[in-house]
């Protein structure tokens, strides 16, 4: 559906798509000014006050971020739209044809096969139409009665788009999905579109639904797709999208008083990799690589935060990290964990259903613990599932997760308590808690690794357990104070012995090892999650004569 061009330049762009030179014309004369045209965007332009930014996501969709002293900042679609009536009404002739014809068709069920499939269908359906001397005004729309169906080369391409755009994508909001520098999407009502940004943070859109009744259609038709209907009666409905975004419906007016609303939260289907999060400044290369050496060597390691910190991102990876012959468990659900070892068993909780058919995450877990995998990744722990967590890091199996709590004392709090109810004695079987945050600084919305935290037992003569900070974020000078540098307990009395340390110490040497490693994989670019899974796994392999650099 989408063809990206790298090295494109704004003329070759609008040479493309007719209905760019359009936009652009029309903006230069209301603003005097041309757009900024951009292949690919960079995190510093997060400092432009007033952006004038024109983006493309895959012909025919382009992104425009404009705002100036007069003008809010805007997330501007650029696409084929329809024009008029005789259009709105040739738009409707072809779909009304595509769904006569489609019974007599044997329908691929993959996904590139029914895209090639809905090619030749399209096609069909116009050449029927016109060798029928089919008069407008035939289809729903309403065209000038009489008038002949005939197509001009850009209305052929635009009405394409269209159908794709609304059969295979996810209709108005197809733009969104596709630009990867988006994080979430709010719709609250038909004409109140915004999102999260990755580089120019929450904007206005220029999406719009019509009314009300077309977004709770919209609303209807997604909730089907994605096999979680959606009514009166069962008003509210989370559910992945075909991408593996996460979405939350709440469709009822009598709930949702400005109109269906949803949120939804982008999936990218290559994870952001750990050299990435270190030159955003998101954690450290010590603190990476002290993940690296407690993953490799099987603890239990739990990301913790609030709502969008960045948890699932920090998870996804963190993975690499795990030896690469490893077997994997993945228990979640909606699919958002994203694992590079090709013995990855991903499994997904049946919430709809009959009671006796519904699959929850504890009945994934306790069939987890007979897989006897190397590791298993809970996606979220919630409620009653932390249990069989912390049962199956008793018996051997270690176990990431992702965890809502602020801080160590509260995330405590969680697990000892209703529903989890973990005896505060069974702490000690997780290893290490990673507390990220979303936090301002120098006026800038960031993400960032606050805290690495040890558990290290429960002592009754203390009346509690005892933990080390053996990370913490310094939030003046934004960054991360090795505090259990010669201190750490996993890495000295966990660690330590079983890799065959005569002296304790010496393993913070590899420690400063592997950060070096990640710290020229930043230097050098290498900063693709693939590409940092392949130099992980290459050193695992042989050690530094694996890496393709020297250090």
């Amino acid at each position: 559906m989408a063809q990206v061009v790298k090295s494109d330049t704004l003329e070759d762009a609008m040479a493309r798509n007719p209905h760019l030179r359009r936009y652009v014309e029309s903006f230069r004369k209301k603003y005097g000014k041309m757009p900024e045209f951009h292949p690919q965007l960079s995190r510093d332009m997060s400092d432009i006050m007033y952006p004038n930014i024109l983006y493309p996501v895959g012909d025919p969709i382009f992104i425009h971020i404009y705002g100036d002293q007069k003008t809010e900042k805007k997330y501007i679609v650029i696409e084929p739209r329809i024009e008029n009536t005789v259009e709105e009404s040739k738009y409707g002739m072809i779909k009304d044809k595509i769904l006569e014809l489609a019974p007599t068709k044997d329908i691929p069920e993959d996904q590139e096969e029914f895209e090639r499939f809905l090619d030749a269908m399209f096609d069909e359906a116009v050449l029927s139409l016109v060798k029928s001397k089919a008069k407008l005004g035939g289809g729903k729309g309403k065209g000038k009665g009489g008038e002949r169906f005939t197509l001009t080369k850009e209305e052929m391409e635009k009405f394409r788009y269209l159908i794709k755009r609304d059969i295979i994508g996810i209709g108005p909001l197809e733009p969104i999905a596709r630009d990867p520098y988006i994080e979430d999407i709010h719709i609250i009502g038909a004409n109140y579109v915004a999102l999260v940004h990755k580089i120019f943070e929450s904007l206005p859109t220029n999406i719009t639904f019509g009314d009300n009744v077309k977004l709770a259609d919209y609303f209807k038709n997604i909730a089907e797709r994605i096999g979680r209907p959606i009514s009166d009666r069962n008003p509210i409905v989370d559910g992945a999208l075909p991408d593996g975004s996460r979405i939350n419906i709440i469709y009822s007016p009598d709930i949702s008083l400005k109109g269906p609303s949803a949120t939804i939260r982008k999936f990218s289907a290559t994870p952001i990799s750990i050299v990435q999060l270190i030159s955003w400044g998101t954690l450290s290369a010590e603190v990476a690589a002290y993940l690296w050496i407690a993953l490799e060597y099987g603890m239990s390691v739990f990301v913790c935060g609030e709502t969008a910190s960045g948890k699932t991102t920090l998870l996804n990876s963190l993975i690499p990290f795990i030896k690469p012959g490893s077997k994997i468990y993945t228990a979640e659900d909606t699919p958002e964990v994203q694992v590079p070892h090709p013995t990855w068993q991903r499994l997904i909780t049946r919430e709809r259903g009959p009671e006796e058919s519904r699959v929850t995450l504890f009945d994934l877990l306790k069939a987890a613990l007979r897989s006897r995998p190397n590791y298993i990744i809970v996606g979220e722990i919630r409620g009653a599932e932390g249990a069989i967590a912390f049962q199956a890091m008793q018996t051997g199996h270690p176990v990431m997760s992702t965890f809502h709590a602020g801080d160590i004392k509260k995330m405590i709090q969680r697990f000892t308590g209703s529903p989890i109810n973990v005896p505060i004695t069974f702490i000690d079987n997780l290893n290490i808690a990673v507390f990220q945050q979303a936090v301002y600084v120098k006026g800038k919305f960031l993400r960032r690794t606050i805290s690495v935290v040890e558990i290290e037992g429960y002592y009754e003569e203390l009346g509690g357990v005892a933990t080390r900070n053996v990370f913490e974020w310094d939030p003046v000078a934004d960054k991360h104070i090795f505090r259990g540098f010669n201190n750490s307990y996993i890495l000295e009395n966990k660690i330590a012995e079983v890799a065959g340390y005569e002296d304790p110490k010496e393993i913070y040497n590899e420690l400063f090892l592997r950060a070096r490693i990640l710290e020229r994989m930043k230097e050098l670019g290498i900063t693709n999650y693939w590409d940092v899974y392949r130099e992980i796994k290459a050193f695992y392999q042989r050690g530094i004569e694996g890496l393709s650099f020297r250090i």
